[in-house]
């Protein structure tokens, strides 16, 4: 796990070696065991390392191929890395290093851009090739490495952060109204390519984009499931669903701990944390370390589940560490977790995410997180409504069920320079439900959440607040085998049981049934939830700060009405309305918009 940038020109120029390293400088924190610069010709790459595979200084990046004349760049982790270090060897490749780097060089090297299709893992990756002078961009499947653009005529800029490309300059930082559309009607969800930023892209998952010295480019979008029922299950009943779910999640746990360093779990006492640490243990794994965090009560809600996490901790004989959080540390936490978003992110638990990687990256440098799972399986309880309707009535009952608030409500609270004239949010649902490939409304909904809402919110969140303190986060529920299986699988499986049944039947069979049928949690913040005093008063400054007022960006009135009632104004879905305008302009001001 890892930071990489560079930059690539199209108009004869040598590369600014000097925004490349201030870009490097910015991700410092993503790799601190080590840092690296490479320049040939038109393109320059540099690398930040956190020592997770081969800890000795082969593995350091960038890294050439003398050979074949193709130096990379790479960030995250190729699980099946060993096995295709065998495979490779047995082609007549030679390796230097034990690194999962070098296999993806030699990997190139073997099947050029179709290497990615033999890659079990998470990854971003840049290879430039010295004697074409092409570059070659690839992003994994479910987007767990991100991989942000700022291009120009004359060049191309590219970053594992947006902050990153912000520190190298020359960015176009005019905001991109559909990205604003979408950030306020989809729960801040702004799907690739779009940012916030009109000069800062993101290049999609699943995705290779070759770039040619000239500047043309060409992607290629080379995974997708189908969500449909699939002729090799359709004999199974629930009991071999089940079955197979435990074993593909048992494989992807058993692939997440290749690592030459030891490996934790961020413990929820959730069903999902639950079986990673059940699984491992049911492996062997002893003494594995756990960590939980929690948060003072506010107002009558609950600011942990320390009851669940300690149950687990204790049934499979865990290390477990337990984090405790005053109300009054959350606004000063703030700053740091939003300085760590590489784009806004509103959801609560984010403060936790970044006060818990803290202390935990005290203790290891890789985690394993239960994210994803409810995307996965249909965990949310909304869920039941979108499969209540035909394929037809998809988009409609999506865009009813799960946005923040409709296109005719933005009309009083954005200025209207920064108003699209149609809904662009309920447009990009529409025909992303439309595509072939989804036998059912439910179907069609687990596609669009696992493939563009889970990559840009909750996968999002977790790599930003763990990578700002050098620690590397895999998530199981996201390997792609497994995300394929549950994509074929009957969604009345899935719907059984509240939601995730056929995941809470493979928990049954190792877990306590308290855990399996305890109301869903989440991370609770109450001092956010409840905007308590501190935070409040740091909303506040925000929003009347002379940076929000010259930006203009939210009508005046309707940032009045929202500080007059803090409380009072909630989206359809429940959120403090306050906070996710706040949220969006404390981002702006603090990455210096």
């Amino acid at each position: 796990m890892c930071g990489l940038s560079g930059e690539i020109r199209f108009d004869g120029e040598r590369p600014d070696l000097a925004a490349v390293r201030r870009m490097s400088d910015r991700l410092a924190a993503r790799g601190p065991d080590g840092q690296g610069v490479w320049s040939q010709g038109p393109v320059a790459l540099a690398h930040r390392r956190l020592k997770i595979i081969d800890l000795s200084e082969l593995g350091a990046q960038p890294m050439t191929d003398a050979e074949q004349q193709v130096t990379a760049v790479f960030n995250g982790c190729i699980y099946n890395y060993q096995q295709l270090r065998e495979e490779l060897l047995g082609l007549g490749h030679r390796f230097e290093s034990t690194s999962d780097t070098e296999v993806v060089l030699k990997a190139y090297r073997q099947w050029g851009t179709a290497c990615v299709d033999h890659f079990h893992g998470m990854f971003a990756f840049a290879l430039a090739e010295h004697r074409t002078g092409r570059l070659i961009l690839g992003r994994d499947r479910l987007g767990i490495k991100p991989l942000y653009l700022a291009g120009t005529p004359g060049r191309l800029r590219f970053a594992s952060s947006l902050p990153a490309l912000l520190a190298a300059g020359d960015v176009d930082t005019s905001l991109d109204p559909v990205a604003i559309h979408q950030y306020l009607s989809w729960h801040a969800t702004v799907a690739a390519p779009h940012t916030v930023l009109n000069g800062v892209r993101k290049l999609p998952p699943a995705t290779v984009r070759v770039v040619e010295p000239d500047g043309s480019h060409r992607d290629h979008r080379y995974w997708q499931p189908s969500y449909t029922r699939r002729p090799e299950y359709a004999d199974m009943g629930p009991d071999e669903w089940r079955d197979a779910v435990l074993d593909a999640l048992r494989t992807a746990v058993r692939r997440r701990m290749v690592a030459d360093v030891p490996v934790g779990v961020l413990l929820s006492g959730g069903l999902d944390s639950s079986l990673i640490v059940a699984l491992l243990a049911d492996e062997g794994q002893r003494d594995l370390a756990t960590f939980s965090v929690g948060f003072d009560s506010e107002r009558g809600t609950d600011g942990d589940e320390f009851p669940y996490s300690d149950l687990i901790a204790r049934e499979f004989a865990t290390d477990h560490h337990r984090l405790r959080v005053p109300s009054e540390r959350v606004s000063t936490a703030l700053d740091g977790a939003i300085a760590a978003m590489s784009e806004p992110m509103i959801s609560h638990d984010v403060v936790a995410f970044h006060l818990l990687s803290e202390q935990v990256a005290k203790e290891v440098k890789v985690v394993q997180s239960g994210q994803g799972a409810d995307e996965v399986f249909a965990g949310y309880h909304w869920y039941p409504q979108l499969a209540a309707v035909d394929r037809a009535g998809a988009a409609d009952r999506y865009a009813e069920t799960y946005f923040d608030r409709p296109h005719a409500d933005l009309a009083r609270i954005l200025h209207p320079d920064m108003l699209p004239p149609d809904d662009v949010s309920g447009r990009f649902v529409t025909d992303h439900m439309a595509a072939p490939g989804a036998e059912t409304a439910l179907d069609a909904a687990l596609r669009l959440d696992t493939h563009v809402m889970l990559v840009d919110d909750p996968v999002k969140r977790v790599d930003n607040m763990t990578m700002d303190w050098g620690l590397e986060a895999r998530v199981p529920f996201l390997d792609h085998e497994l995300v394929e299986l549950a994509a074929a699988c009957p969604p009345e499986l899935k719907l059984a049981d509240g939601g995730k049944g056929v995941l809470k039947e493979a928990g049954r069979k190792l877990l306590p049934h308290d855990v399996i049928d305890r109301p869903k949690g989440y991370f609770p913040v109450p001092a956010i939830t409840h905007m308590a005093g501190p935070v409040l008063e740091r909303v506040r400054d925000t929003l009347q700060a002379p940076q929000a007022r010259q930006r203009g960006l939210f009508q005046h009135a309707y940032v009045a009405e929202l500080l007059a009632a803090p409380e009072e104004h909630r989206t359809k879905r429940g959120a403090n309305a306050l906070w996710q305008v706040a949220l969006l302009e404390t981002w702006l001001q603090t990455h210096g918009i």
